[in-house]
């Protein structure tokens, strides 16, 4: 009896709030339809976002190909434009060797660069060596090479010999008609800050005159 009692109370009960609800506006069956209308709004919307991320994805993806095709010209530009200083490089090369500016022959310094090296204080130093106007005859000697800067507050040099390793070869040669380039390793002393490069090209060839040149150190330094 209890239970059923229970179950009436609660039947009751339900149909009370039922009822008030009608009186306040709200109908089941219409309640029914804007649930179901909802639902259909919420799977419209949730197709709107599919859709959405799909749009975004796709143009993300033409931003990239945009990015990708401007990276492309960026380098191809980059290219040309590295190509047509190596030209310009070696147009000013070959001209520097049959007909140089101050219309000058004999023999000449044509680059000097420092750069780098793989370990600690080590450096390669790139001489290229050319032989202007006249190239009836080879050119022979030898380079010597003198490091100048700071030790211990003091003015302190070294040759190339005394930055060489070991058992690197000290004699620095040179034999050639047009041109001739070299690339050396040396190393520094600790404490030690170059500052300038005395560069003598001793010419063993007659009536070709030796040349000195210096450098400095950081202008030097790529």
């Amino acid at each position: 009896m209890r239970v059923v009692i229970g179950a009436l109370i609660v039947g009751a009960g339900y149909l009370v709030y039922e009822f008030g609800r009608i009186q306040a506006g709200y109908n089941l069956v219409d309640a029914g339809q804007e649930r179901t209308a909802f639902e259909a709004r919420v799977a419209e919307l949730e197709n709107e976002i599919i859709a959405l991320n799909e749009q975004i994805a796709l143009l993300e993806t033409h931003r990239d190909i945009e990015r990708e095709a401007y990276a492309d010209v960026e380098t191809s530009l980059t290219e040309l434009q590295t190509t047509i200083q190596e030209q310009q490089d070696a147009i000013s090369f070959y001209r520097g060797i049959v007909s140089p500016a101050d219309g000058n022959a004999g023999l000449r310094v044509q680059d000097f660069r420092l750069s780098r090296g793989a370990a600690e204080r080590e450096y390669t130093i790139r001489l290229v060596l050319i032989q202007a106007m006249k190239h009836d005859r080879r050119v022979s000697g030898d380079v010597e090479l003198i490091v100048e800067g700071i030790e211990n507050g003091e003015q302190t040099s070294y040759s190339y010999a005394d930055l060489l390793p070991e058992d690197a070869d000290r004699s620095w040669a040179f034999s050639f008609r047009y041109f001739q380039d070299f690339d050396r390793q040396v190393i520094l002393p600790d404490g030690f800050t170059p500052e300038r490069v005395s560069v003598h090209v001793e010419s063993r060839t007659r009536s070709i005159d030796s040349i000195d040149e210096n450098f400095s150190w950081l202008t030097s330094l790529g």
